[in-house]
């Protein structure tokens, strides 16, 4: 599943992922995955005026540690020992759209360049591992406090866009209120890496059976299964 040769000619795949999708999407909070259509049709989009440009064994290592500070090994092994990295090479080329696939891959230098501010000239993979995980923690911060204000920013819009509504007796399709348009998120390339981070650790063998409970399907109904506090989660099936 992710043991993918990068280098090799491109070809189209098809991704069936619409349960593993859905469990991401719970892990990051209920919001949706960027290119989550893409992801759940398996659809990858015809690349008429980019040039494909496969991720090179330096790059998918440097996405490896990546993962890897987000899913270090513990008592599983990490996103690394899952070749994580190579799963969002793919995931990106197959299945991004052009400016997704360009927000990733600039987003790649400003993490460098991030680092580089934050930890006197290291670059990601220079840095220590307490640099790295310290960098990706302020990176991850900022990004959901602008999510939770945009959230909030949203839901007053909406009151007084139907405020207004109910006031004057008529409803309205056009608000200057209920129309802004959202800011860029800050670090939506960080987001990105996230999500394919989550993604491609929870479908890849060593996340199926070793950090979750895997039962092969199909398979009797239990209705009722004995739960412990602590247990590891069942694996689902994409």
């Amino acid at each position: 599943m992710t043991d993918i040769d990068i280098l090799d000619e491109y070809s189209p795949e098809l991704i069936t992922r619409r349960e593993a999708v859905a469990r991401v999407a719970v892990l990051l909070g209920g919001v949706a995955l960027i290119g989550g259509s893409a992801l759940i049709t398996g659809c990858r989009t015809e690349k008429t005026t980019v040039a494909f440009t496969p991720f090179t064994p330096d790059e998918v290592a440097y996405l490896d540690e990546i993962a890897d500070t987000i899913l270090p090994t513990t008592s599983t092994p990490g996103a690394k020992a899952a070749k994580t990295g190579e799963f969002m090479a793919r995931m990106v080329t197959d299945s991004y759209h052009d400016e997704d696939q360009k927000i990733f891959r600039e987003g790649m230098r400003k993490l460098d360049d991030a680092s580089k501010d934050k930890n006197g000239g290291k670059t990601f993979m220079l840095a220590t591992p307490d640099q790295r995980l310290a960098l990706l923690k302020t990176l991850d911060k900022e990004q959901a406090d602008f999510s939770a204000k945009q959230r909030l920013d949203g839901l007053k819009r909406s009151k007084e866009f139907l405020a207004q509504g109910v006031q004057e007796n008529a409803p309205k399709t056009e608000s200057k209120e209920a129309t802004v348009a959202s800011t860029e998120p800050p670090n939506r390339y960080f987001r990105m890496m996230k999500e394919l981070s989550l993604l491609g650790y929870f479908t890849s063998e060593i996340g199926c059976n070793q950090a979750q409970v895997y039962e092969e399907s199909p398979g009797k109904y239990e209705p009722c299964i004995p739960y412990k506090p602590g247990q590891k989660a069942y694996a689902g099936h994409a």
